[in-house]
Formats: C-alpha cells, structure tokens, sequence
C-alpha cells in the first residue's frame, strides 16, 4: 500500500511551522518547553524504563527537555516528518532519531508507553493520526499532546489580520470540544482536554513574569480559562491488565529502611489496600513502617488494615476514637514514628506514587522537609476547584509577606521531613490546618525547605472523595498563619515555646 503522501506532507508541515515559531516567535521558548517536558511527566506518571514516542520532533527542541527531565532513565524515539530537519547530533547518542515517511512500515510492530506531541492535530487528518497512535501504545499506554487553541484571542486577531492582507493561517486547528470527541471516538479511555498555558504573546519581561504566575489560577478559572494559548490533550489506550510496575526499583542506599509513611485514613476501605502495595512495590526498600491512622472509619477500614498488617509485619494500623479530626490523626502518627525520614500523604495520593522520587532525591542532598508542590511552575494542575486556588493563593501570597519568605505552597499534605524536625514541631490544629503547621513551623525554624512539583489531575471516582470544606475550615489556616507570624516576630502566641531541640539520632 502506497503511503499516504497528503497525510505526511501536513505533519510536515505543522512540524516545520511550530519550530519556526518556536524560534523566532517564542522567547521564553526554551522554559516552556521544559514546563510542558515536566507536564508530561507528571500527566503520564512516568515510570524510570518506560518507553516514550514523540511525533514530530523536529530539529529537537523539545526533545533536549524530555532528555532532562526523564534524566536518561527512559528509552525516547524521536520522530522526525520532514526530510530536511536539522540533525540534532548532540542528542543522537542519548536518542533513537527517525525519519518517518509511512507510519505502516517504518515503525511496524513497535509498541510505546507513552506517545508525546507537540501541536501536529491537524482538522483534515486527525483520525487518521490518532489511529497510528493508538496502534503505537501498547495496552494502557498513554498520550500527551499539546496543541494550539483556537480560542486564543491572540491568534484569533493575529489570523484575522493575516486574512486582511490576503493570506491565512494553513493550519486546521481542532477546538477542545473536537479533540475530546475524536480520542473518544477513537477508543481511548481516561480522556481529558484542558485549556492549558497563559504565558502567550505578545511578551514583555514583567509580563511574563506576571502571566506565569498567574496562569495556574486562569487555567482553573471558568470561562476565562478558554482563552488559553494551548490545549493539553491526554488519552489512554485501553489497559488488558491493571499491572503497577513492581520494584524496588527507585531507591537511595542512604534511604534503605529510613522512612516512616504515615497515612491518615477516614473511611478508605477500597484505597488502603493498593496503596500500601504501590508503596511497597515502588519504595520498599525505603519503607521502614508504614502508619495507617484510623480516625474513627464506619466502614470497613479497621479490617482491612488488620489484613494487611497480618500479611506484612510493617504495616501498623493506629486506631483512633473521637474526638476525631485529620489535624489529630496526622499528629497521633508522627508522634509514632520511628524512621530517620517521615513521609505524611494522603490515602488518594496513589497516583503520586512515581512522584514521590522527586522528594527521596532532595532529602539526599539534605534538605530537612522536602514538600510536594502543587503551585510550581512545573506542576500539572488541571480541573483544580477554582476557589480552593483563590484560597490557597491568597493565603501564600498574605503568608510570603507577613513572613518575608518566599515559598508557593506549603500547605500540601505530602512532606518528606527529617524525624528531629518532626519532633519539635508543635501541631494544634484539629483539622487540615495542620498542613500549615507542618509546612510553615519548619521554615521559621531555619530548616532547609525544598518544594518539588507534583500533578494534580481530574479527581477521579476511584480517588475517593475530598471531604475538605473550604469555609468551614479556612479559619484554621489563618489562625495559624497569625500565631506564626507572632512567633516570628514577637516570639508571642501558641507557638512561642517553638524551637529547635537536638534530637538523638538513634532511629530503631
């Protein structure tokens, strides 16, 4: 069979047209690429080994960020359409480099992880390209592609204006509504597509500076947020088997049995159970005990940790009675651990799980608290409740000047902390303002504080549902960030007794 000459020739074509941009158009190009190289990241949950395809690669500008930050640790085949592409020989040694004239013969029974792309979806075309892809991945193999936004006021004006001086925009741009409804119809499953990245010309250096810190809350924010620059389109193929890749297989020597995980559970009975096995899988040769703190579940929660802990003598169940509270529970389990590191999370953060490396690696470099963070600019933060980003970002923002640090969120219930800092914190907080107190009492106690990106995408059904209620326990977190604040700088208020005491460094 003949390849399709019209169907190559467009990918060509947009491929040639987006570096063209890129290059001359973009100038803070090289930044967003690695944004989008660590969105990818965190959107796949990417695995150390998993192989990853990416159409259209171009002279490989974006290639050198997925290099950086999969950090040589997964097989990347870079596909190029056009026949006269810059050769990319600083990245040829690192890269399985192709030229694709015909999807059917030059990549012939070749099956991918994850599948990369940046804007190639072309309006003409488009079937027959997510045809190709699902064919590449193999069984619950996954796909990230970016691709222009229509509804960009800027390219709107910027097409407009082309047509009134007689020429137009070649490409044929699908809406976020017609990318969704052709994965679909494709027969991919756990699809999404989200209005992604405000950081769009025409630039200037306060303005961009202002837009990327800004985007994360437009992106989230109804009707504002169809203006995007970009859409972030992912898929899956449908998976025959729901295999976790099993470990240990990322770990630190210096880590070995070191840390204790404490997990509060309220209500968790079909989360508790593969997340400890993904713990376990993943991290086990770091986990010295795992904690699982029971606050007052009325479901089967108390068995099934009963179970687990019969099966695996370092799983401890904690049974708590009233009165209950997370603030309460994540307390009584620090107060038990006994790893030189603890590891506080919640019970539907198993989709983090690949994450989690990020915060082992800087606590071998020694930093004290390594925090999760959902506010980074490399985090990947989609369907987030607009109002819990308002409250968040102005609770940081009033934090940042009241403490005159800066940080962008603190507030997340994933911190990996040394046992001594754990030990002179002070946790009063009932509720989930105690992720305040664990975020924000180490960095007035001059600990070294490091926030790593996680993702947060789409809470989905088998993550269990969020029972945190913004105005009933907003209070908590500003009564907190007041009593910090007079601590800081009239050693004053709950927390005036808060300070550094040495700790003995026997662990178990």
């Amino acid at each position: 069979m003949q390849p399709d000459t019209s169907f190559h020739s467009t990918l060509a074509f947009r491929e040639r047209y987006r570096d063209d941009y890129w290059r001359n158009n973009d100038p803070i190009a090289e930044d967003r690429l690695l944004w989008r190289a660590q969105a990818f990241r965190h959107a796949v949950h990417l695995f150390p080994g998993q192989t990853i395809l990416e159409l259209g690669c171009g002279d490989g500008l974006f290639t050198r960020a997925l290099l950086q930050v999969c950090r040589g640790e997964n097989p990347i085949t870079a596909v190029t359409f056009q026949k006269s592409a810059a050769d990319p020989t600083d990245i040829r040694r690192k890269v399985e480099l192709l030229e694709l004239s015909d999807f059917s013969t030059s990549l012939r029974g070749r099956r991918f992880d994850c599948v990369v792309a940046m804007d190639l979806v072309d309006r003409h075309h488009a079937s027959q390209l997510l045809r190709n892809v699902y064919e590449l991945l193999g069984p619950g193999g996954k796909m990230v592609f970016y691709e222009s936004n229509p509804l960009n006021p800027f390219l709107t004006l910027r097409r407009l204006f082309r047509r009134l001086l007689g020429s137009q925009d070649a490409r044929r741009l699908l809406s976020r509504s017609q990318l969704y409804n052709l994965l679909v119809s494709s027969g991919f499953v756990q699809v999404y597509a989200i209005y992604n990245d405000f950081v769009f010309a025409p630039l200037t250096r306060r303005l961009i500076w202002l837009l990327r810190n800004l985007s994360i809350l437009l992106e989230n924010a109804p009707a504002v947020r169809a203006m995007a620059g970009s859409i972030l389109v992912h898929a899956q193929k449908p998976p025959e088997a729901m295999a976790v890749p099993r470990g240990p297989r990322i770990t630190h020597e210096s880590l070995r049995g070191a840390v204790s995980v404490v997990i509060p559970c309220r209500n968790e009975e079909m989360n508790i159970r593969p997340l400890v096995n993904r713990l376990l899988n993943l991290y086990g040769d770091s986990v010295y005990e795992i904690i699982l703190v029971n606050d007052g579940s009325t479901d089967g929660t108390a068995a099934v940790m009963a179970d687990i802990a019969q099966q695996n003598n370092r799983v401890k169940p904690l049974h708590r009675g009233p009165p209950n509270g997370v603030g309460r529970a994540i307390a009584e389990g620090l107060s038990q651990a006994r790893g030189r590191y603890v590891l506080t999370m919640d019970c539907d953060f198993a989709h983090l799980l690949p994450e989690f490396r990020d915060l082992f690696d800087f606590a071998v470099e020694g930093y004290d608290v390594v925090v999760g963070s959902r506010f980074s600019r490399h985090s990947v933060l989609l369907n987030y409740p607009f109002l819990k980003i308002a409250a968040n970002r102005g609770f940081h923002l009033l934090a940042r000047l009241l403490l005159l640090r800066n940080f962008r969120d603190l507030t997340n219930n994933l911190k990996l902390m040394r046992r001594d800092v754990v030990a002179n914190l002070q946790l009063r907080q009932p509720g989930f303002a105690v992720n305040a107190e664990t975020g924000l009492q180490p960095l007035i106690l001059g600990y070294r504080v490091k926030e790593v990106p996680i993702s947060w995408i789409n809470r989905s059904p088998e993550m269990g549902a969020s029972s945190f209620r913004l105005i009933r326990v907003g209070g908590g977190y500003w009564r907190v960030l007041l009593n910090i604040w007079l601590r800081q700088v009239f050693k004053a208020g709950p927390y005036r007794a808060l300070h550094r005491r040495p700790v003995s460094a026997h662990v178990q």
